[in-house]
């Protein structure tokens, strides 16, 4: 089979197409011929990092990836071969709170991904691909929906009526655009493309603000709520956005921060005087995965995909990335 790898601090430029033998399934285990996968800036991230990471000697990167099941090793009785599946991020969080025993098992990351032909997952590391999507959909959402999901509802706990502040149009925040729509959840987002406020409009973002017209988006914020501020920001930018997206919460809001792609520092105390709390969040486990697409089933939520690229030019996907000018997610077919 063929694989794409890390080899070495080369970044998109030291990726490398090897060949690898099949893998068999051991007992637990699902050998899954893979149709897609999904880039997060994470996997740009480890990619150009991948020495700063701890990764050493050839790693496959790409957390995200949807398939056939091909074949199952002994004991599984969850998949059968010719199962549609997509793979969780972490392969031992089902349930519960993040714990030290699920960083090691990141896709990706600690252990190789899933930009390659054919991979082993653990029967618990893998969902049904929900019947409405295609794999190229359902390759999104490991990493990018679950996410959205886990900002807003499981960890962001907001309602119907409720206002959230989404921060550009990457791929958890539009994901998240179209979860709050569904929701009820009111939506400010932000972009500087006015061509992307408007693909946002059209998911149904409720105010659009261009931050480059507008640099204290903050202000624009607190005018569309009357100056009381939002009820939850999923803040995606880091600490370089972070202090505006304190100033546009409300006192005793929340903000689930995501991102870390803007540096920066700022002074805790303006979270301290609005008693904001401000919880990080890491995609999440498999038992939130399965509540997330039962909602997207219910729903009939389609992924938004910008552009998608072949196996072969796997690296174009990641120069993509790197531009940032893309709308959902980037994909690449296998």
């Amino acid at each position: 089979m063929k694989v794409w790898v890390i080899s070495g601090d080369g970044g998109i430029d030291g990726l490398q197409m090897i060949e690898r033998d099949v893998p068999k399934p051991g007992p637990g285990e699902i050998l899954v011929r893979l149709k897609a996968n999904s880039i997060n800036y994470r996997d740009l991230a480890t990619i150009k990092n991948a020495g700063a990471r701890g990764i050493k000697g050839q790693r496959i990167p790409n957390s995200d990836g949807a398939g056939i099941v091909e074949e199952v090793g002994p004991g599984v009785t969850a998949f059968a071969a010719g199962d549609r599946v997509v793979g969780t991020f972490f392969q031992n969080w089902l349930s519960g709170s993040i714990h030290d025993g699920v960083m090691p098992s990141a896709l990706g990351g600690p252990i190789d991904g899933l930009l390659c032909e054919y991979a082993l997952l653990k029967e618990w590391g893998a969902l049904h691909v929900p019947a409405h999507l295609s794999f190229e959909e359902a390759a999104t959402l490991p990493c990018a929906g679950l996410t959205a999901w886990h900002c807003l509802i499981d960890g962001g706990k907001a309602r119907a009526g409720q206002t959230a502040l989404l921060l550009g149009t990457g791929g958890v925040s539009i994901f998240a655009q179209q979860i709050a729509n569904a929701s009820g959840i009111r939506t400010i987002l932000t972009s500087s493309s006015d061509e992307k406020l408007a693909r946002a409009q059209s998911l149904g973002a409720d105010v659009l603000i261009n931050y480059r017209n507008h640099p204290n988006w903050e202000e624009k914020v607190m005018e569309a709520t009357d100056g009381q501020g939002v009820d939850l920001v999923v803040e995606v930018g880091g600490a370089g956005t972070l202090e505006k997206s304190v100033a546009s919460a409300r006192v005793g809001g929340r903000i689930s921060l995501v991102g870390v792609l803007t540096g920066g520092q700022m002074d805790p105390t303006s979270i301290m005087r609005k008693s904001i709390t401000l919880q990080g969040i890491y995609v999440g486990p498999r038992d939130m995965f399965e509540r997330m697409n039962a909602a997207l089933v219910q729903n009939k939520i389609h992924p938004v995909i910008d552009a998608s690229v072949e196996f072969k030019d796997a690296k174009e996907a990641y120069r993509m990335m790197e531009k940032a000018g893309h709308f959902g997610k980037i994909v690449v077919t296998i």
